[in-house]
């Protein structure tokens, strides 16, 4: 006999993952199917806690190999040697797109998905993006405002940790922040020297 579940996730990345975190948590039982490869954190972030010259290609990775194996991806500004086992190789992975329209989808090779190579920038979008659209004719109007999700936003960042500032800008709200990282000195004195110069902007 089957086992009964009340919902199905494909892929365990920040939107798979976080749809099963939330199912669960409400007492559903939830089957999620992943394609990549385990993740065993810590253990398999092979570059994490190396210096460039702890590893053999200085942390940019055998470049040969990468344009063998990973054409596209190997061109995205994350892509490195402490990471690449979290990528799809390319030809595991083909698509097509039309001629003369260049498409490139990268793709991630491991559970976890792109959360294992996201930029830790996580800013919430503000209603100068929702209504974008509607602003300047092009595409669809958005559906939702921020006010719409922004309770949401509250709930991830409470729950993922975000490191920041409440600055009252328009097009970056405010979060709930943890306590801002320290800027270094040359970064202090730039923010000291904007704020001197140009009172209505923010570094």
């Amino acid at each position: 006999m089957l086992a009964t579940v009340d919902a199905i996730v494909v892929g365990s990345g920040i939107t798979g993952g976080w749809a099963a975190k939330e199912l669960t948590e409400r007492g559903l039982t939830v089957l999620m199917i992943e394609r990549g490869h385990p993740v065993e954190h810590g253990v398999d972030y092979k570059g994490e806690h190396k210096a460039p010259w702890e590893q053999a290609f200085r942390g940019r990775g055998d470049r040969q190999a990468a344009l063998r194996d990973y054409p596209r991806n190997s061109q995205v500004y994350a892509f490195s040697e402490g990471n690449e086992s979290f990528w799809a190789k390319d030809k595991d992975v083909p698509y097509t797109h039309p001629e003369g329209k260049k498409f490139a989808w990268h793709r991630s090779g491991g559970f976890g998905g792109r959360s294992l190579l996201w930029g830790r920038q996580v800013y919430r979008l503000s209603d100068l993006d929702f209504a974008a659209n509607a602003q300047d004719g092009h595409g669809v109007d958005w559906p939702i405002r921020y006010a719409d999700i922004a309770p949401w936003y509250d709930h991830v960042e409470s729950f993922i940790g975000v490191s920041g500032q409440a600055e009252g800008l328009p097009q970056l709200p405010d979060g709930r922040f943890q306590k801002p990282m320290q800027f270094n000195c040359a970064e202090a004195h730039v923010r000291k020297k904007i704020a001197e110069n140009f009172a209505d902007r923010r570094m």
